[in-house]
């Protein structure tokens, strides 16, 4: 009678440590992965951020050439607004 249940038994206790190895493998590969995306995230932004920086400035630039082609800036006026914006 006891013999019969032993093999169970011993399958059992094989399964279950099989699963819980595969699951312990399962989470470190996860942390890996979410490490290495968390690390990679930011250096793909950095470039994003860059575009909309030269957008917000080329946008400013139109905006200021039409006020000084209305007349509204004087040349000296624009000079100035356009060297601060570009840096200069």
């Amino acid at each position: 009678m006891f013999r019969r249940g032993r093999p169970i038994l011993r399958t059992a206790m094989i399964v279950g440590t099989a699963t819980a190895v595969s699951g312990s493998v399962s989470h470190r590969q996860q942390q890996k992965y979410a490490a290495q995306e968390a690390q990679a995230a930011p250096a793909a932004a950095a470039p994003v951020a860059a575009a909309d920086d030269e957008h917000d400035d080329i946008a400013e630039l139109t905006q200021l050439a039409q006020l000084h082609s209305q007349g509204i800036l004087t040349d000296e006026e624009f000079a100035a607004k356009k060297a601060k914006i570009l840096g200069i």
